[in-house]
């Protein structure tokens, strides 16, 4: 099994996280708990759902890179936008098993989700297989990294 020291990983990510042209990514401070990542994933898909504009202004990092299973990147502007528009309407989250590995103050949540989804009026149904990352701030858990992948029906 490969093992990746913690300072070389807060070297890097950083630098992967951030796309062109956003600020640097901001510190995280104390230790998260899966409880805690688990219960921030939860409020934040039901501020998705019910288009919490200023729910997702809290729980959304200003690093965000959010990387849709259509390979559509948004940063935290541009997703809360296509919510707030009604571009992109997220009817129902439901998340499967999930598992979370915590690194301080950093917590990675791999699960399976079911979303049912209107994007620019064409209506989706998507089973995903997904990572969110959450950084422990000094408000509480931010969400500041997505990657999905469809799961394409048998």
């Amino acid at each position: 099994m490969l093992k990746i020291p913690m300072r070389a990983l807060r070297s890097f990510a950083p630098m992967y996280m951030v796309p062109a042209g956003a600020g640097g990514a901001q510190d995280c401070t104390g230790t998260i708990t899966a409880e805690e990542a688990l219960k921030a994933e939860d409020a934040r898909f039901a501020a998705q759902m019910a288009g919490d504009v200023a729910a997702m202004q809290r729980l959304f990092g200003d690093d965000l890179v959010y990387v849709h299973s259509s390979t559509l990147v948004d940063t935290k502007a541009s997703f809360i936008e296509s919510i707030r528009s009604g571009n992109v309407k997220y009817r129902s989250m439901k998340r499967g098993d999930a598992k979370v590995r915590t690194y301080g103050c950093i917590a990675i949540v791999t699960a399976s989700a079911n979303f049912e989804v209107t994007a620019r009026g064409q209506e989706l149904s998507l089973h995903l297989l997904y990572h969110a990352i959450w950084a422990k701030r000094a408000g509480g858990p931010q969400f500041v990294s997505w990657q999905a992948t469809r799961v394409m029906p048998k």
